[in-house]
C-alpha cells in the first residue's frame, strides 16, 4: 500500500484533512482537534498534511523545520488502516524532509500514553527523551540523530 502525502495549503484542504475522522481525535490530550486548532498549528508555523491512500484520508501530519532539527508530529492512523505499515511510511516521510533540508535531529512528540508509537519510535531508531510538554506533561518528546 503507497501512501501520498498533500501540503494543505487552502482552506478547503484543512476542512477536508479535519473532516476525515472528526471523533477519532476529540479526546487527544496533545491536541484539540478541531478547525480553530489546525489553523492554529499552521499560525504557528506547522505544516499539516493529509496522508491518503487513494482519495481516503488515513491520517494527518504535522511537521516544522527548527534551526537543524525538523519537530514531527501526527495524529492516530485511521482504524481501517491501522496494521498495514502507514505509520513506517510516516516516518520514512520525516526522514525524507530531515535529510533534504540537511537536519541533524528529528523529534516526535506524542501522548505520554501512545504506546504503538513508543515501540514505533524505538523501531526506526528514536529515544525517549526526559521532556514532557503540554500543560500537563501529557505529550512525550523523542530523538532520533540522523
Amino acid at each position: 500500500m503507497e501512501l501520498s502525502f498533500k501540503k494543505a495549503k487552502k482552506k478547503e484542504d484543512i476542512e477536508n484533512i479535519y473532516n476525515y475522522n472528526i471523533d477519532v481525535f476529540s479526546d487527544s490530550p496533545d491536541f484539540e482537534w478541531n478547525l480553530s486548532s489546525l489553523q492554529k498549528e499552521i499560525s504557528e508555523g506547522w505544516n499539516l498534511y493529509a496522508v491518503k491512500f487513494d482519495d481516503d484520508v488515513v491520517a494527518a501530519i504535522f511537521y516544522q523545520i527548527n534551526d537543524d532539527s525538523l519537530l514531527t508530529k501526527n495524529t492516530a492512523i485511521k482504524m481501517a488502516y491501522q496494521g498495514s505499515g502507514c505509520s513506517h511510511q510516516i516516518k520514512d516521510f520525516f526522514e525524507e524532509i530531515a535529510k533534504k533540508n540537511n537536519l541533524k535531529k528529528i523529534y516526535h512528540f506524542c501522548s505520554i500514553d501512545n504506546f504503538r508509537m513508543y515501540s514505533l519510535n524505538e523501531s526506526h531508531g528514536y529515544h525517549k527523551t526526559d521532556r514532557k510538554l503540554g500543560d500537563s506533561g501529557q505529550v512525550v518528546e523523542w530523538l532520533k540523530e540522523v
